[in-house]
């Protein structure tokens, strides 16, 4: 049977450093690492930063023209809205004039349709004093009959014999006017 194994050890007594750290690789890796970063440096001074810079320089244009376009939507909002308010204020003041003038042609009728009932039972209660009147006189006038005709047969059932109707006559006159 054939065993394998690795050999991991470096010869006895001598280890060798760590690369970056080794004195004698100093210089080659000063000379790589300015190559390199005047590389990268170049790269980025004429690549990157010249697009990053566009982008920013883009990203603040925008910026700004949507805050312009913010201002000029916020300033056509508070037109609509000021014009909106008085819209609303002359519909709210028209309806306010129909509504006085509707009130006010109403009482109109109803104050001349009051005239005109007024007059009306005026009419008729002038009519019904007139009646009144003429019943009551109509009234007066046959009460000195009936009373002359009720005295008559009064005294003529008390005594016996009917009064002449110029003594009846003379009795109702006196007591009408007492």
């Amino acid at each position: 049977m054939a065993t394998t194994s690795a050999h991991t050890e470096q010869p006895a007594g001598h280890k060798e450093p760590f690369p970056p750290f080794n004195p004698e690789t100093y210089a080659s890796q000063l000379f790589w690492l300015v190559i390199c970063f005047a590389f990268l440096f170049v790269m980025m001074w004429k690549f990157a930063l010249p697009r990053i810079g566009a982008i920013i320089d883009e990203r603040q244009k925008r910026m700004a023209g949507d805050v312009a376009e913010a201002g000029r939507l916020k300033a056509e909002s508070d037109a609509a809205i000021v014009a909106y308010e008085k819209a609303l204020a002359d519909a709210r003041a028209r309806a306010q004039a129909i509504a006085n003038e509707t009130r006010d042609k109403q009482a109109a009728e109803a104050e001349s349709a009051r005239k005109r009932i007024e007059t009306e039972l005026n009419l008729k209660l002038a009519d019904a004093d007139k009646s009144i009147a003429a019943t009551k006189q109509s009234a007066m006038s046959n009460i000195r009959s009936i009373a002359a005709d009720a005295t008559k047969a009064i005294v003529e059932r008390l005594i016996g014999t009917a009064p002449s109707d110029g003594e009846v006559d003379a009795a109702v006159s006196s007591a009408v006017k007492g």
